[in-house]
């Protein structure tokens, strides 16, 4: 699979919000704000996840088409990533 530079962006941007939540540690913020910004990198983090399997799966069942066979193992396969990713 090839990642294009969406996906790139959006962990470049987990990255950057990761770095955030450091650096308010470092400055002692409190638990409730640092808490907030874990869980916003979380959610960042899952929606990169969905975005990547919808992707593959997507180029996976073309490809299964074009060949003239059966994409119904490539969903599950996808069903499970994601399932596993939470």
């Amino acid at each position: 699979m090839q990642y294009n530079e969406d996906m790139k962006k959006r962990l470049k941007r987990v990255e950057g919000q990761i770095r955030g939540v450091l650096k308010m540690m470092e400055e002692e913020q409190p638990c409730k704000d640092v808490v907030a910004q874990l869980s916003a990198v979380r959610s960042a983090a899952d929606k990169a996840i969905a975005y990547i399997v919808a992707v593959n799966l997507e180029q996976c069942i073309m490809e299964e088409k074009e060949a003239g066979r059966d994409t119904s193992k490539i969903v599950q396969q996808a069903i499970e990533l994601l399932v596993k990713s939470r």
